[in-house]
């Protein structure tokens, strides 16, 4: 099944609106009004799926205007941005608009953003559809979700083999990465450190940072965590590498013992709660998966599930993966730290024992996403 696209502006092989207050040289994510090339655009090219792209003067009725989205800001009126004509055949249900938007943000707050946009311009409300890496938006009119960043970090690591899976003895337990500063990721790395997962791990803190309410995890919880994680905080950075913070930005760039050297990777991810709104998984996920190890994901409630769902093995047989079906984060966190300090009792034998779920992973990430791809075009002819 093919997807229906109508553009009028090109950059080698991306492409995104020409909306009329926007200047051709857009610096992407990083200038008003943030966007940005359609990544899905790549995708259907290197995983060979059919797009079939139109210009405003012939196109067929079910086509979709696109918008890739790097941030979504509440104070734009996106519709407002388009061009007369897009608008005009909006208003007469001959195309709709495909936002497209990779982030985790809590997408019935968008939902409501929109539905205020759509009512000021008197379209109607199912004027366009909506792709959230947001679990939450699968259950939002108009709203689907898709997990992009499998195809991303797909995309941006493809020119590095799959580094190989083997059962040797390796010399650390955990890996275990924070680049950038999260109140929550300090609190974690803090009980790490007290609970001792750190001793034997490689681990890093690249930032230093406020302590602030927005915590996520409830840190009166246990007494003294938040004095203990504040020292933490004055004493960082803390580096397990030499690289550049660009360079550990750089989903083309691995290094092989992270992977290799170590049992499992505790992956802290970008969110660990989302006002409960659904889960949200990005690359940092995907990188233990094409690399051979186990992991543990400090994240969202439900972000085992959302690898289930896309046929990943989790290795409930052997690690206590409640934690993930727990809403409320304090009380998920309680739960994961116990899952790691408890898994760390024994990890060469569980890493054995889940020999076979690792290398299922590596290959179903090597493999082209083609159905994926179908699936979700499937799903935007089905919002229409």
């Amino acid at each position: 099944m093919h997807l229906n696209l109508i553009v009028d502006q090109t950059n080698n092989s991306y492409f995104f609106p020409k909306e009329k207050n926007i200047g051709v040289n857009i610096n992407f994510d990083k200038t008003w009004p943030y966007i940005v090339p359609l990544r899905l655009h790549e995708y259907f090219i290197h995983h060979g799926h059919t797009v079939h792209l139109y210009d405003l003067k012939n196109f067929p009725r079910d086509s979709f205007f696109p918008i890739g989205l790097g941030f979504f800001d509440f104070s734009i009126d996106y519709f407002d941005l388009l061009p007369e004509k897009i608008i005009e055949h909006i208003s007469q249900n001959r195309l709709k608009i495909l936002f497209y938007y990779h982030e985790g943000d809590n997408p019935f707050i968008i939902k409501t953003r929109l539905d205020t946009l759509t009512t000021k311009h008197n379209l109607n409300e199912n004027c366009y559809v909506f792709i959230s890496g947001n679990t939450g938006a699968s259950k939002i009119a108009n709203f689907l979700y898709f997990t992009d960043f499998e195809l991303w970090y797909y995309q941006r690591n493809l020119n590095l083999p799959p580094l190989q899976i083997h059962q040797n003895p390796r010399d650390k337990d955990f890996t275990i990465l924070n680049r950038l500063h999260k109140p929550w990721r300090a609190m974690a790395m803090t009980a790490f450190k007290y609970n001792g997962i750190l001793n034997n791990s490689y681990w890093s803190y690249c930032n230093q940072g406020e302590l602030d309410s927005d915590t996520a995890i409830e840190i009166e919880s246990v007494p003294g965590w938040r004095e203990q994680t504040q020292k933490f905080l004055n004493d960082a950075p803390y580096f397990c590498d030499t690289l550049t913070d660009d360079q550990r930005n750089s989903h083309s760039h691995v290094i092989d013992k992270y992977h290799t050297n170590s049992y499992c990777q505790i992956v802290m991810e970008t969110h660990f709660d989302i006002q409960q709104s659904g889960a949200f998984i990005s690359e940092k996920t995907f990188k233990p998966i094409k690399h051979g190890q186990m992991f543990f994901i400090a994240g969202p409630a439900g972000s085992l599930q959302v690898l289930r769902d896309l046929g990943y093995k989790t290795f409930d047989f052997v690690l206590d993966n409640s934690y993930d079906t727990i809403d409320d984060a304090t009380e998920r966190w309680q739960a994961l730290l116990a899952s790691i300090w408890f898994a760390k009792l024994d990890l060469p034998k569980l890493f054995k024992l889940c020999i076979d779920d690792i290398k299922h992973n590596q290959q179903l990430f090597l493999a082209k996403k083609n159905q994926r791809l179908n699936k979700l075009v499937m799903d935007i002819y089905e919002h229409c």
